[in-house]
């Protein structure tokens, strides 16, 4: 019985010093964060394709059970469309190579204007990529939560190549008026679209934002503890990224969630306890 937790990204000026170590260089910054959550959104392939060195890199600093979701790029889904991408989406495969096993699913983020008119362009997208990885994909049209015929529709899509529906929860958000910098940013850019907690593959993806406030988070997520829950007695392996508009806390809220959990579901494998052969957060040196 697994729960995978997890972030927006590995590495967070805000975390430095406080949850993770002062300075970090490139080849340890997801190494540490790895000590503490066991799953990270792959953002930033959304804007580019990274090395293979790169990928190499994260590899080598995350064991075999560690899972990334990774967003296919944006020229492929937002620019092209799913259409003509082909060469693009073999290249971004093949870099993603070393990863192997680490790759949980690969993420097809669509833009707000995707509707359900263009879902035969997504089952004949989903139907040429190679049958080894697994698929999720996220909508953002509104019609997909809230006309019937268009959820049925894109689950009928989604079933033949087992890929999951991935939900990005953000009614917490937009409940109330935001109280902060970050979260007038977030009121702005995230989608506005109603809760959706059904899970229609063995391991179902959960993205959850939520308030800079840390009870209004802890509050705005019951629903999913209750539902990850169901999951996990149902044999499924779900995967949980926990978002804050300012991400200060993120890290420690991710294991929060993993643990509001557990305390539910006791034979859950626990997570193990933060860097616990690494180095501490930085403190001031003494002479003793």
């Amino acid at each position: 019985m697994r729960l995978h937790v997890g972030c927006a990204m590995w590495t967070h000026a805000r975390w430095q010093g406080r949850y993770l170590p002062g300075h970090l260089g490139p080849g340890d910054r997801l190494r540490a964060y790895a000590t503490w959550c066991d799953a990270v959104e792959g953002n930033t392939t959304f804007y580019a394709t990274p090395s293979r060195a790169a990928v190499e890199s994260w590899a080598a600093q995350t064991s075999d059970d560690f899972r990334f979701v990774i967003k296919l790029p944006k020229p492929i889904t937002h620019e092209r469309r799913l259409v003509g991408a082909e060469v693009e989406v073999a290249a971004f495969l093949e870099a993603m190579e070393p990863l192997g096993p680490r790759v949980h699913a690969f993420w097809i983020q669509l833009p707000g204007s995707f509707s359900p008119a263009d879902a035969g362009t997504l089952a004949a997208f989903l139907r040429r990529l190679p049958r080894e990885h697994r698929y999720a994909v996220e909508v953002r049209h509104r019609a997909f939560f809230e006309d019937e015929r268009a959820e049925r529709l894109l689950e009928r899509v989604l079933a033949p190549v087992d890929a999951e529906w991935v939900p990005f929860d953000t009614t917490v958000m937009f409940a109330s008026p935001p109280t902060s910098d970050a979260e007038r940013d977030a009121w702005t850019k995230k989608p506005r679209v109603p809760r959706r907690t059904r899970a229609l593959t063995a391991r179902p993806i959960v993205r959850y934002l939520g308030r800079d406030a840390e009870e209004r988070t802890v509050e705005g997520w019951r629903p999913w503890v209750e539902q990850v829950t169901r999951w996990l007695r149902e044999g499924r392996e779900p995967t949980v990224f926990v978002h804050t508009p300012d991400n200060a806390d993120a890290l420690r809220l991710a294991r929060r969630f993993h643990d509001e959990v557990r305390a539910g579901v006791p034979e859950l494998e626990p997570l193990p306890d933060p860097m616990p052969d690494g180095p501490a957060p930085d403190e001031p040196l003494t002479l003793f």
